[in-house]
């Protein structure tokens, strides 16, 4: 005699999308695990790992400036310019670049020095006393060689430390060390020290433009003004300093401004 079983079939197909829905859930969670390591990795691993390194930077530039420079060895300084590719209006804080600013030779009292900095190198110090930031500086604005070491990467082009024009400085603003993170807080009359080899150089906010586009160009210019919003700016020829990273945070949509200039 034959025993029929009825619905196993449907039973069966039943389990099958069970054990595929199952999988599936597996799957995902498996994704979401993977992306929130990444994201764990590249905003807290890279800021304490770029930290850490520029830090140590800093302590190396100092130990190497209470020594005498040797003689083969030109001082950290510099009045010059890299060479390479004009740069744009800060490079990616997660960021890209903007199009080629103008070339700018150094004018007026510049600190001693006998040749431009090395290309990607450091060769001085940003302190930002109002947000406990001390950063090193480097020579060009190239995401992997300078702003992702956590270091203030100086504009090839624009002048450097005490000199006439504009010391022009871009930095990451999440990720990497993130030295320009909180730059919207700063007021006017705050203090941004440059040292270098020899020299120490004392900056006072003057002005901010909140949001600008990336290829805003005149904010880096010798006297800075926005060509997007030319009411933000300065007039006259004078020692600048400029500061830019990307906004709004953890996009690099739009650039946020800080402008100085040399104290008496």
């Amino acid at each position: 005699m034959r025993v029929v079983v009825q619905g196993g079939g449907r039973r069966g197909r039943r389990a099958g999308l069970a054990g595929v829905l199952w999988a599936g859930a597996e799957l995902a969670v498996t994704v979401g695990v993977v992306v929130l390591l990444l994201v764990v990795h590249q905003v807290w691993w890279t800021n304490r790992q770029a930290l850490a390194a520029a830090r140590e930077e800093v302590r190396e530039l100092e130990r190497d400036w209470a020594l005498p420079p040797p003689p083969d060895r030109p001082d950290s300084g510099g009045s010059g310019d890299s060479g390479g590719s004009g740069p744009s209006v800060v490079p990616e804080a997660s960021s890209a670049s903007l199009s080629a600013g103008p070339s700018v030779p150094a004018r007026g009292t510049v600190p001693r020095t006998s040749a431009p900095p090395v290309r990607e190198s450091a060769y001085g110090v940003l302190r930002i006393p109002r947000l406990g930031v001390v950063v090193p500086v480097a020579q060009g604005v190239d995401k992997r060689a300078v702003l992702d070491k956590g270091y203030a990467g100086h504009y090839p082009g624009t002048a450097q430390p005490g000199a006439q024009g504009n010391f022009a400085l871009a930095g990451h603003r999440n990720t990497h060390g993130e030295p320009f993170r909180y730059i919207n807080r700063l007021r006017a009359g705050d203090e941004l020290i440059v040292d270098v080899r020899g020299q120490r150089y004392t900056y006072v906010v003057g002005r901010t433009l909140a949001q600008t586009s990336e290829r805003d160009t005149g904010v880096i210019a010798p006297v800075p003004r926005s060509t997007v919003r030319p009411e933000y700016g300065y007039d006259e020829p004078g020692a600048y300093i400029t500061l830019t990273t990307c906004t709004p945070e953890y996009t690099s949509t739009y650039r946020l401004v800080v402008w100085g200039t040399l104290k008496g």
